[in-house]
């Protein structure tokens, strides 16, 4: 990290904070590890890998179903605020939920979805942290965004991901162009690109960031 700050153009990396779904422990993510980075420049985007679509064709460990929805959205917003009150990301932070890609042309898939959503969102709110959402334009994000016009408690922030090699969270923006506006939108842009910097090479996700982060220090 120290590398990377010193040479490289970017400002901000993003940490799997928590959730079922993880892909693996995050032994070296502690309180003290995002106070130095925090402290040296970097600014840090929270994510939670909650639980996942019912028709998703994927091996979860943790899965969204029709009677759950509500109280699991609930649940796993909570753990959510408290896994990043413990790793020293304050109130007033955003928080990013990751909804991988699923079939949403299946109508009760999206409405278990769109309920865990909001139940996950309204978690957050009542703590007084942003509720953010990471998701694909082809179907996640794309739900979110059909529904968010019209029903209460959608993601504050999304993190939506195109791979275009597009970085901007304006210029192809593939929903309406009212919609979270403000400064509310993450663009990852491009998957698995090797770069080295200071020495230290990373093969990184790019994104073209304007939405909020955690608040640290």
């Amino acid at each position: 990290m120290s590398a990377w700050k010193a040479s490289s153009p970017y400002g901000a990396a993003a940490v799997y904070i928590g959730g079922r779904n993880r892909g693996c422990a995050q032994p070296n993510l502690t309180s003290s590890w995002v106070g130095t980075v925090g402290a040296a420049g970097w600014k840090l985007i929270p994510i939670y890998v909650g639980a996942q679509p019912p028709c998703q064709t994927s091996g979860s460990k943790e899965r969204i179903s029709a009677a759950d929805a509500a109280s699991l959205g609930a649940s796993d917003g909570a753990d959510a605020v408290a896994r990043a009150k413990a790793l020293g990301m304050r109130a007033s932070s955003a928080l990013y939920l990751d909804m991988e890609a699923f079939d949403d042309s299946d109508a009760a898939c999206v409405g278990s979805v769109l309920t865990y959503v909001q139940a996950w969102d309204k978690a957050l709110h009542a703590r007084g942290y942003w509720a953010g959402f990471y998701g694909f334009t082809s179907s996640s994000a794309a739900v979110v965004a059909q529904a968010k016009p019209t029903t209460p408690d959608m993601p504050d922030v999304l993190w939506y991901a195109k791979y275009d090699g597009n970085d901007s969270t304006t210029t192809g923006f593939p929903f309406s162009s009212g919609l979270w506006t403000g400064h509310r939108r993450g663009h990852q842009y491009q998957v698995n690109s090797k770069e080295s910097y200071g020495g230290a090479s990373i093969t990184v996700d790019r994104d073209a960031w304007d939405a909020p982060v955690a608040i640290t220090g």
